[in-house]
């Protein structure tokens, strides 16, 4: 959801911290606590605290109001779309992650266009927040990136990253979670085997496919430049990557999917085709949205920690906000692997 924004221009009179501190119902102490991001006041005086200054117009004096990380009080989040529900679960724990500590969240989507990615990165830089959570970054292009770095607004950088821009950075081993998944479809016997993975200018969605190509070419099995597609990051991409596949002479037994989105588009192109799953063709995920693992779906996923993902990156956006450095932290979450019935493992030992 948006965040407010209030612009000093305008305002009729400069409010006070005293005033803040009164129409608070706390100390003028508590209220020097909460703006200079000292301990000792709760979390929730903070909020309250935070929401009044915010409501009466409240700006601190001295050569650093504008950029004091305790003020406007937004973060912005920078998502590929809204549709898959990786990312629409990432900014809900992230808004509930931000709310906990009194900030809001500017709430942006790209549709992976590099355009919009920096336009986006442009306007929110110049509405001045306190920092940035982007989940849509580009390998190859880091405009975005140097917006911010250059405006001085701190970022992390979720589930992607650039390559050529170091930063914050939150994800899972993509490399290990892709092998996985191979080594488990492998494990079926199934050799003619498909890989399907979101764009290539996404560092997560590269590094799931190469894994997914060498580990199966380490036991044996090609995966052949036809059957080696980069679709769009939702269903539609899915259903599109499998007219291609199952449209040919000699479909594929297995396609492997590097999101719960596309391996969802595959299947519901293979059922329209009358196909059975995983009878005729076994499909995987990667992911693990709820919504993918339920009994009605059934897929076979590895699952990333969704809340301990947003939850970090904001954690780390905040330990920038409040104690600006130069060095930078990677945090890998672990990941795990799901069972369930679209691969061909029996619903009795799905776990």
């Amino acid at each position: 959801m948006p965040g407010s924004i209030h612009e000093a221009e305008g305002r009729p009179a400069r409010v006070s911290a005293a005033a803040v501190a009164r129409a608070s119902g706390v100390s003028p102490a508590s209220v020097s606590y909460v703006m200079n991001g000292r301990p000792g006041v709760s979390d929730e005086t903070r909020r309250h605290v935070v929401q009044v200054a915010n409501e009466l117009g409240f700006r601190p004096s001295g050569k650093n109001a504008g950029r004091d990380p305790l003020l406007t009080r937004v973060v912005g989040l920078i998502l590929p779309n809204i549709v898959n529900q990786m990312y629409t679960g990432w900014a809900q724990h992230i808004i509930s992650a931000t709310a906990a500590k009194g900030f809001e969240v500017f709430v942006a989507t790209t549709q992976d266009d590099p355009e919009a990615l920096a336009q986006v990165a442009g306007t929110l830089a110049a509405r001045n927040v306190d920092g940035v959570i982007i989940a849509a970054a580009l390998r190859e292009d880091s405009r975005a990136l140097r917006t911010l770095r250059h405006n001085r607004i701190p970022y992390v950088c979720l589930s992607r990253r650039s390559d050529h821009l170091p930063g914050d950075f939150v994800g899972i081993d993509d490399d290990a979670a892709a092998t996985e998944l191979m080594r488990h479809v492998l494990d079926h016997g199934y050799r003619d085997i498909a890989t399907v993975i979101g764009p290539r200018f996404s560092t997560a969605s590269l590094a799931r496919e190469q894994a997914f190509v060498r580990t199966a070419q380490a036991a044996g099995v090609t995966v052949t430049g036809a059957w080696k597609v980069s679709t769009r990051l939702n269903a539609d991409g899915g259903r599109i990557a499998a007219e291609q596949l199952l449209g040919s002479d000699h479909p594929p037994r297995a396609i492997v999917c590097g999101s719960d989105e596309i391996a969802i588009g595959v299947m519901e192109h293979a059922l329209s085709l009358g196909l059975r799953i995983p009878e005729d063709i076994a499909v995987v995920g990667s992911d693990g949205t709820p919504h993918s693992r339920s009994r009605l779906i059934g897929l076979t996923t590895i699952v990333q920690p969704v809340k301990e993902m947003a939850e970090r990156s904001f954690a780390l956006l905040l330990d920038q906000i409040t104690h600006p450095r130069t060095t930078f932290t990677h945090s890998v979450c672990e990941h795990r692997l799901h069972l369930g019935r679209t691969c061909g493992c029996q619903p009795d030992t799905a776990v």
